[in-house]
């Protein structure tokens, strides 16, 4: 029998998300109200217009343009407006005057986060975002809460459903780039502007996320290393599936020695061959998955929808229960395990593996030269495969040489890609991708 009070719930944003937010309260609010020993009221729906139509349809007099007015006497506020702004201020409003903030908002976390858990913190409220990473993929609660105790060492992450999907078409269908993109438009994978998807930023953001819950301190999205995908060819492609990998666009959180008897974090962003016997490789089309490698428990693997209307509104509606159990059972909110004050550092303390493809001339002694530069950088080869180009009297004209180093420093092959590219014996380093998961 629910005998506390009902919670005032009100809602930011009504977009594909909200929406089904709303829709599934309104729906299930007696099983929700079981769950959580209290009845969860919706109290209004703040939009920009008023006007517009909206599926699926939630009574229109739950509308309202005056979201600051909404949030005066909430228990709980879901943001899902997305940006910074007017975001940032709503949520500050809502943890200021002691009310639970649910946010699906990873731009305003990985900007802002620091401030607004903060906020929550002098307050006693709680700030909630299951939503921000992953869409329904259940990784923020068990990095938060589960793997808490234990000792995180790394995190793999397919963490855009766009790009994932795009690089999955290059690989299965053969199409360009350009091609695998209009077909993501056309489905409704991509926005009008893919920028933020295709430049690796939505990753990013999800990326300092993921780092600052799994090592208990605070990454800035300013550290965080990005790379997009908009250079990868088809040719890069289908080396990597001749060579044994797929190319996936991979954000990486990393616990790495800082150099002076310390540790730091790594957190970085860009599109890396993934052994075709790892599971993330097996992730196809528009899916997310997360592969956490862990003291304790070992590996880990989340895999599921990364985005989508009803399928984030799952995490945000994970997010609605505990915090209305919060409610009902009392106490203050559980503050953030930011403590740990580990260093972000460069991209140049990585360690990893790489393959590098050039374009050389063909005559006696190229690999000869080749290997004595990587050699004089202390990277050490492990694999080299040539093919030559050949000429209309069949006379060879250049050779292409793709080679695999065994673990090299990124400053080191910094180096020697610089030394290769003023090489005489060097037309073009035409590809350099990291491997990861090996």
């Amino acid at each position: 029998m629910i005998e506390y009070r009902n919670l005032r719930v009100a809602l930011l944003g009504a977009g594909s998300v909200g929406t089904q937010v709303a829709s599934l309260m309104l729906r299930h609010a007696e099983e929700l109200a079981q769950r959580t020993g209290a009845g969860l009221e919706l109290a209004g729906v703040a939009v920009r217009d008023l006007s517009r139509r909206r599926s699926p349809e939630i009574p229109a007099e739950l509308y309202t343009t005056d979201a600051e007015e909404l949030i005066v006497g909430a228990d709980i506020v879901i943001e899902l407006i997305g940006g910074i702004e007017p975001a940032r201020s709503y949520v500050l409003q809502a943890l200021n005057s002691g009310a639970d903030v649910i946010t699906g908002n990873k731009a305003l976390l990985a900007t802002h986060g620091a401030e607004l858990f903060e906020a929550a913190e002098q307050v006693g409220a709680q700030l909630y975002y299951e939503a921000a990473v992953g869409g329904a993929i259940p990784i923020v609660r068990p990095l938060r809460e589960s793997l808490a105790g234990d000792r995180v060492k790394r995190i793999l992450g397919i963490v855009n459903g766009t790009t994932n999907f795009i690089l999955d078409r290059m690989d299965t269908e053969g199409e360009s780039l350009e091609a695998a993109l209009a077909t993501a438009t056309e489905l409704g994978y991509a926005e009008a502007d893919p920028t933020a998807d295709v430049e690796g930023h939505d990753a990013a953001q999800k990326a300092a996320i993921l780092a600052s819950l799994a090592f208990h301190t605070n990454v800035p999205i300013e550290s965080v290393h990005r790379e997009g995908i908009s250079s990868i060819t088809l040719q890069q492609v289908e080396a990597a599936r001749a060579a044994g990998y797929v190319l996936k666009l991979l954000a990486i959180c990393e616990r790495l020695a800082d150099g002076d008897g310390g540790e730091g974090v790594s957190t970085r962003v860009y599109p890396a061959l993934v052994p075709l016997d790892h599971p993330l490789a097996a992730v196809r089309g528009a899916k997310n998955a997360v592969f956490v490698e862990a003291e304790a428990a070992g590996d880990l693997m989340f895999y599921g929808a990364g985005a989508g209307g009803i399928e984030s509104a799952s995490a945000v509606l994970g997010d609605l229960v505990s915090a209305a159990r919060r409610h009902v059972i009392g106490g203050p909110g559980v503050a953030e395990s930011h403590h740990a004050n580990l260093p972000a550092l460069p991209i140049s303390r990585v360690t990893t593996r790489y393959q590098i493809t050039l374009s050389v001339i063909d005559q006696p002694g190229v690999l000869a030269a080749v290997a004595a530069l990587f050699a004089g950088h202390g990277v050490s080869v492990e694999t080299v495969t040539q093919s030559v180009a050949q000429g209309p009297d069949a006379a060879p004209l250049s050779a292409t040489l793709v080679i695999g180093t065994h673990l090299a420093s990124e400053a080191d092959l910094a180096a020697t890609v610089a030394d290769l590219a003023t090489s005489d014996v060097v037309s073009a380093v035409t590809s350099v991708l990291r491997v990861e998961g090996s």
